[in-house]
């Protein structure tokens, strides 16, 4: 008996996953609808919209058309029911912003980070995140979660296994900020985290097979496969900044040498030297701006350097859709155009067709967004179910 109860209680869960995230993708629609979409009876869809209704995620509006008869109540998600906080960890810098449960920016707040122990990162968090909690409107759930990802490979309890480019290893960070800011936590890897924005609210809705590349103080890459993050057999998929693109090149902070980030991130900074009067991608894009040569130079070689690394993803993964963000994704005037050759003269022919290169449409804010996203799905439950529906 109780492993019936056990089916039962998880096969409503389901079904409550599928109405919901029905609902969020196609409202406005009326329950015949969500019915037919999903292929639920109807009796189960009024049940479980009903339960919806009153925990304060679905609401109705109406009427909407009828096709004779009473004309239906029509049903939306309640994005307003709730808010979550997303946090970016940078190298320079930490940006945060609060939405709704719908992605949209609430409020959005940035501090520099000039030194990466942990105990000063986490002061800088939680500062951050607590003027952002304050600023939530009236809701009923308040604030449902935060979100953050961070530049490395993190499990799944929240342990931050190892960031080198801040010099952490073995941090639980989950569990630290959770005793801080008394919300549970969400922790990834913000190309992860990344992926998951342009996933849902940017260039890749409606994309089953997608990469996502975050191009900062170094790079990342999500993996989306069939509509779903792809993160590996132990999680730590998507360190593509730490392939080789130079066999024996210059060292990096992992161990490796010739990695893609040392010429295709803001690291590469560096390696221009005295040839740049400024170290800030948002300083050397006001100087491209005004026509300053190096500068313009040193992003067409950055992003001959990223068309290189993306046309190795490309003939590896076969997308239908590659997404440049971070950072970098703000010099795309100086990097698209030897970015888009390379990648038009190296990839496989059957790769490149009806494959689209684009920068993400939520620009640096990608990471922000899809960490806020990460805690808002966290809240609307563990069991997240998508099924192959259309309007017809």
């Amino acid at each position: 008996m109780t492993n019936i109860t056990g089916d039962q209680a998880l096969v409503k869960k389901i079904n409550m996953s599928i109405i919901l995230n029905t609902i969020i993708r196609f409202a406005p629609l009326s329950r015949a609808k969500v019915s037919e979409l999903t292929g639920l009876n109807k009796a189960t869809v009024s049940n479980l919209v009903l339960e919806l209704c009153d925990n304060h995620l679905v609401q109705e509006i109406g009427p909407g058309e009828s096709s004779g008869g009473r004309k239906p109540r029509m049903l939306l998600f309640n994005g307003k029911a709730g808010y979550a906080v997303g946090v970016e960890i940078r190298l320079a810098q930490m940006m945060a912003v609060l939405t709704d449960l719908e992605g949209n920016i609430i409020a959005e707040n940035e501090s520099s980070l000039e030194q990466h122990d942990v105990s000063s990162v986490l002061n800088t968090m939680i500062l951050l995140v607590k003027d952002l909690m304050v600023l939530a409107p009236s809701s009923h759930y308040g604030i449902v979660g935060v979100g953050v990802g961070v530049p490395g490979m993190v499990d799944s309890d929240g342990i931050v296994l190892f960031a080198p480019n801040l010099g952490w290893e073995g941090v639980p960070l989950r569990q630290l900020l959770e005793d801080e800011i008394g919300v549970p936590v969400t922790i990834d890897n913000e190309a992860n985290a990344g992926a998951q924005g342009e996933l849902r609210f940017g260039a890749g809705r409606d994309t089953q097979h997608l990469l996502y590349i975050s191009a900062g103080s170094g790079i990342g890459s999500g993996i989306i496969i069939n509509g779903e993050l792809y993160t590996g057999a132990r999680g730590y998929a998507g360190e593509t900044g730490h392939m080789s693109i130079e066999a024996d090149g210059k060292a990096c902070t992992c161990g490796n040498r010739g990695c893609w980030e040392l010429y295709a991130s803001e690291k590469a900074y560096d390696l221009a030297g005295a040839r740049l009067p400024s170290r800030l991608t948002s300083e050397l894009v006001s100087l491209a701006e005004q026509g300053h040569a190096e500068s313009i130079l040193h992003f067409a070689e950055i992003g001959r350097f990223l068309g290189i690394g993306i046309t190795n993803l490309v003939n590896s993964f076969n997308p239908q859709s590659v997404v440049i963000g971070g950072p970098l994704s703000d010099a795309r005037d100086w990097l698209q155009k030897p970015m888009q050759e390379v990648v038009s003269q190296r990839t496989l022919p059957y790769h490149r067709e009806r494959m689209e290169v684009r920068f993400a449409e939520l620009g640096s804010r990608s990471t922000v967004i899809g960490a806020a996203y990460s805690a808002t799905s966290h809240f609307l439950g563990p069991v997240r179910v998508s099924m192959p529906v259309k309007l017809t």
